[in-house]
């Protein structure tokens, strides 16, 4: 079985990874460069929903299984929060589930409603480099104890669960 993500980024590549391969051990996945369709930074649900579906449809080509993960920010009043989308296609079949979501600080929300991408800010703020390729916002604002990897793996699993059982999940 052959499973492709839609991004070459290791903080997405092996969450998928983890959940494929503990239900189908013989899953083969790998990551591929494919476009999202959506501004880096996507702002709100739906754009951030849209990224994910285009990142999976994209990954699906010469495969068994395209998986797509975009995260995003939403902003109310001052208050912007992280969160994802993680779309899982198999054939003409797409599922999508949300991540968890947790508030950004003020000063980060600031820059981030101002146009810059979320990661930058986060590395300038922390003195890292690609923590976006590693532990996340999620992780670094956490103290390491929910990573990105650990969000993603949770949304990956949920988006695939209707895959699991199709008498359960008939197609829409």
């Amino acid at each position: 079985m052959r499973v492709r993500v839609g991004s070459l980024n290791p903080a997405k590549v092996r969450p998928v990874r983890e959940v494929f391969g503990a239900w189908w051990p013989d899953a083969e996945v790998e990551g591929v460069d494919v476009p999202s369709g959506v501004p880096g930074q996507p702002v709100g649900e739906a754009q951030t929903r849209e990224g994910a579906v285009n990142r999976a449809r994209a990954a699906l080509v010469g495969a068994d299984w395209g998986v797509g993960l975009e995260g995003g920010v939403t902003f109310e009043r001052e208050e912007a929060r992280l969160f994802g989308f993680v779309a899982v296609a198999r054939g003409d079949r797409v599922e999508v589930a949300r991540t968890a979501e947790m508030r950004l600080p003020p000063g980060v929300a600031a820059r981030v409603r101002a146009g810059e991408e979320l990661g930058r800010v986060m590395d300038e703020l922390l003195g890292t480099v690609d923590v976006n390729r590693g532990v996340g916002s999620f992780g670094a604002l956490s103290r390491g104890l929910v990573t990105r990897a650990d969000v993603w793996r949770q949304g990956v699993a949920f988006a695939a669960v209707p895959f699991l059982d199709p008498g359960l999940y008939p197609e829409p």
